[in-house]
């Protein structure tokens, strides 16, 4: 499986972005995909996930009733909402996918720089 993330940028506090990843290759084999996040001087963490075949969502305490995450499975692709965005959600934004049978999150993508201004 490979992933690609688009979106991101440079918003004011307040404002909104939206992020997407699609997924290639052998997809059949996921059940969930997420985003994850690291912003500079920290450890990446994680900020939101899918599972593919149900759709239930589960999300970081700091970002629940802003983010908003959601996919397309005949697109195989995975959106990001982020709404009433902070400085603190500035970081670079990861998605990554978990197989069948994996117990963590196996394959990443590209990082997109998100930048919050005050």
């Amino acid at each position: 499986v490979q992933l690609q993330a688009f979106g991101g940028g440079l918003v004011q506090a307040g404002g909104s972005l939206s992020l997407s990843c699609a997924a290639s290759g052998r997809t059949f084999g996921v059940v969930a995909m997420g985003w994850f996040r690291q912003a500079p001087g920290k450890e990446r963490e994680f900020v939101a996930t899918v599972r593919w075949s149900a759709g239930s969502t589960y999300y970081a305490d700091s970002v629940k009733g802003r983010f908003t995450i959601s996919r397309d499975n005949a697109k195989s692709s995975v959106f990001l909402q982020m709404n009433s965005l902070q400085p603190e959600d500035t970081a670079v934004y990861y998605c990554a996918a978990k197989s069948v049978g994996s117990t963590r999150y196996d394959t990443w993508g590209q990082g997109t720089q998100v930048t919050v201004s005050s």
